[in-house]
């Protein structure tokens, strides 16, 4: 279990340094498609999802999703984006009205709160990247999230002993959630010193890094949280079994889903 997820592991790392390097169409294609599983994860789990067949509500989703990744590809145009988004909106209360009773309104808002988390949320991967020194900004993000699970993990196994959520996650400690922060702190003053310093002009870029990075932690670890609230909420252990060893996509990018928007607005305003 341990070589298949180091394995795992090391292919997801890979494919991230390509994608996040070349930015442009492969980025987005590879979001995108990241986007089409997290949404499909999420219907499964709650229910929406029929076995063997795809229903209204999904149609609207898995459309909408389209819609959404061609306007920002496309266009770019965040009044294109945000007409995708109420669209999706729109033509669920559509299918609602039209199959009523069919679909419960819990359903309904389910299936938009779906679009909402996984899709919309991870586009801003690629609008990150697509900002000024975006090449540069758009590593936060693995900071904030993956880097942030990483120091938590081992700071929470070496010292870990006040437990904060026992119930809904027994493994997850203060000593674990404080290192997160100060270890994606830390990796950010490190990238923005030796890497990022030199190539922002006419701003010292450092220290709001780490504000970033930090706010971001802060964040992943919520995303984290929030995604295995829905599992335990659902009675579920995994949201899929796409990545050997780690489960679906929403287990594996559940926190780079949250902090994503969080670095794209901080980085937005902050760096010029």
């Amino acid at each position: 279990m341990f070589l298949t997820r180091l394995i795992s592991g090391v292919v997801l790392i890979l494919i991230a340094l390509c994608t996040l390097i070349a930015g442009g169409g492969l980025l987005a294609a590879v979001t995108f498609f990241i986007a089409l599983a997290g949404y499909f994860e999420l219907a499964r789990a709650t229910g929406i999802h029929e076995k063997g067949k795809i229903n209204g509500l999904e149609a609207v989703g898995f459309l909408g999703i389209i819609a959404y990744y061609a306007a920002m590809f496309f266009s770019g145009s965040p009044l294109l984006l945000c007409v995708s988004a109420i669209g999706v909106f729109m033509a669920g209360m559509g299918v609602y009205v039209a199959v009523f009773p069919r679909y419960p309104f819990e359903k309904v808002a389910e299936n938009f709160f779906h679009f909402m988390y996984a899709p919309v949320m991870l586009s801003f991967l690629y609008m990150t990247r697509e900002l000024a020194y975006g090449q540069y900004l758009v590593w936060l993000i693995v900071i904030s999230s993956w880097g942030c699970d990483t120091c938590a993990y081992l700071v929470g196994i070496c010292i870990g002993r006040k437990k904060i959520f026992p119930v809904l996650s027994p493994k997850k400690s203060l000593e674990g959630c404080i290192g997160g922060l100060a270890g994606a702190g830390l990796l950010a003053a490190a990238y923005g010193y030796f890497l990022v310093e030199s190539a922002v002009e006419d701003q010292t870029v450092t220290l709001i890094l780490i504000f970033i990075c930090v706010v971001g932690a802060v964040a992943s670890q919520i995303g984290d949280l929030a995604a295995s609230a829905i599992k335990r909420n659902h009675n579920i252990k995994d949201y899929g079994r796409l990545i050997p060893g780690h489960g679906g996509i929403m287990d594996r990018f559940d926190s780079v889903i949250v902090t994503a928007p969080m670095i794209y607005f901080l980085a937005a305003l902050l760096i010029r």
